[in-house]
């Protein structure tokens, strides 16, 4: 945690008018989503969280009755139980999990090494979708048993075991922390992206976001929910920026990361598998085009969707995400190599969310950039999102359009294991608030059902 004013004074001292910067590569091969794919399937741009032992065993420092189930389990039914438990995603072609899973790779032996895919690999009803969000991930479940394996079996902890220790990963299952990740490692960059640990500490503020479905970066032209990045392949290597990963290497993997963009684009979002009523959804197109379309944009063959900001105070949805990334955090960006230092767009003050495409919207939840809206129906229906709910592993709920959920006043006085109250979706809690996008008040019952089964077609 450092501070962040420090890194900008930095910045303006070290790159001045006419000062030579570092020498970069040249741009190598042209951009393939094919390669993309590939090194996201097999390049290590990070050390191994653990390896095989360590997970083989993470089942023994599980609460009950969950030890006993797996006790009980057969070596290949404990395995899906541990991919169940953590939230991880079996790969499209391992559907038994006898490998690892979708977010991670080997580091050449028996390490596990974490990918983008972790967070952006999910599932919707039993449907293994790369590129869409991981809304089941229990990432600061699974670093906790895994440090404490490891502290049983006398292994050596890495940079997520130590890291968890004061930077909370997430607080429910799904989403992640993953702004303030960004941000710290930042902090330890110059803007030539060299390592400098010589910053006192900086306050954040911790908070979880729900991981948006890849389908749609094609459609914008700023990265994140308030699109203050640069659309491009440098950004996205703000999460590799461990210091023990050099401004040399990091140089050397920009030609992957321009690959990986590639990949990224080229995803297209997937067709709801169930029966849509065209009669109903075109009533609700009519209703789309009248209220939504402004801010999300149209679809099918004369389809145009233009990134627009709406001002924090008229969408409503919970701040703490735009009050978390300040201008010095995002001038950081600005005045560095990530934006070819400053050639590429930085927008230091937006004034609030993006409104997104919605393509494949019925496949993205949770909805809202924190994950706390578990339905379409939800969305429609400002007053009755529940303060607390639960979802089921795959059940899908097709009348409401999203996440089969069991809705609570609060969690469960019972329900007192850290990994088991992480999940449940309290929107009491900082950075949680289900409330804003009041916009369907305005309409009718009938307008809201035909629009629902509309929104299914994107």
């Amino acid at each position: 945690m450092l501070d962040f004013r420090c890194a900008v004074i930095v910045a303006a001292t070290l790159f001045p008018a006419g000062v030579v910067r570092a020498v970069e590569p040249a741009a190598a091969d042209a951009a393939s989503p094919a390669a993309g794919w590939n090194v996201l399937r097999t390049h290590a741009f990070l050390p191994a969280d653990f390896d095989d032992e360590v997970f083989d065993r993470l089942w023994t420092v599980w609460p009950e009755p969950d030890r006993s189930t797996a006790e009980a389990a057969t070596p290949l039914d404990r395995r899906k139980l541990m991919f169940e438990y953590y939230g991880l995603v079996p790969t499209p072609d391992d559907p038994e999990c006898r490998g690892r899973p979708l977010g991670y790779i080997s580091n050449g032996g028996d390490g596990w090494v974490m990918t983008c895919l972790a967070c952006h690999g999910g599932s919707v009803a039993g449907q293994v979708i790369p590129g869409l969000g991981n809304s089941h991930y229990a990432l600061q479940t699974l670093t906790e048993d895994v440090r404490l394996v490891k502290l049983q079996v006398k292994k050596r902890l890495t940079h997520m075991d130590l890291g968890s220790l004061k930077i909370p990963l997430n607080i429910t299952n799904g989403t992640t922390n993953s702004v303030i990740f960004g941000v710290l490692l930042g902090a330890l960059r110059r803007p030539d992206m060299s390592v400098d640990l010589s910053h006192p500490v900086l306050q954040v503020l911790d908070h979880d976001v729900d991981a948006p479905p890849y389908w749609n970066v094609k459609k914008k032209s700023g990265l994140y929910a308030d699109g203050f990045a640069p659309n491009t392949h440098r950004p996205l290597m703000q999460f590799i920026l461990i210091p023990s990963n050099t401004r040399e290497k990091v140089y050397g993997w920009e030609n992957d990361f321009r690959q990986i963009h590639a990949w990224i684009q080229s995803v297209e979002s997937p067709r709801y598998p169930w029966e849509i009523s065209e009669a109903r959804a075109a009533r609700g197109r009519t209703v789309f085009e009248a209220n939504c379309s402004r801010c999300h944009g149209t679809y099918g063959p004369d389809a145009r969707y233009e990134q627009k900001t709406i001002a924090i105070n008229d969408i409503g949805t919970d701040r703490l995400r735009f009050d978390a990334l300040t201008v010095e955090h995002r001038k950081w960006m600005q005045v560095g190599w990530m934006s070819r230092y400053g050639e590429d767009r930085v927008i230091i003050d937006p004034k609030g969310y993006v409104a997104p495409p919605l393509d494949g919207i019925w496949a993205s939840a949770p909805y809202f950039h924190n994950g706390s809206v578990p339905t379409l129906w939800h969305v429609l229906h400002p007053q009755e999102r529940p303060p607390v709910w639960k979802r089921t592993r795959d059940g899908y709920d097709q009348s409401r359009v999203g996440l089969e959920v069991t809705e609570y006043d609060d969690i469960p006085d019972d329900v007192v294991s850290p990994a088991h109250r992480r999940r449940y979706f309290k929107t009491t809690l900082p950075g949680k608030n289900a409330a804003g996008h009041n916009y369907p008040d305005d309409l009718t019952e009938d307008e809201k059902n035909d629009l629902l089964e509309y929104l299914k077609s994107l």
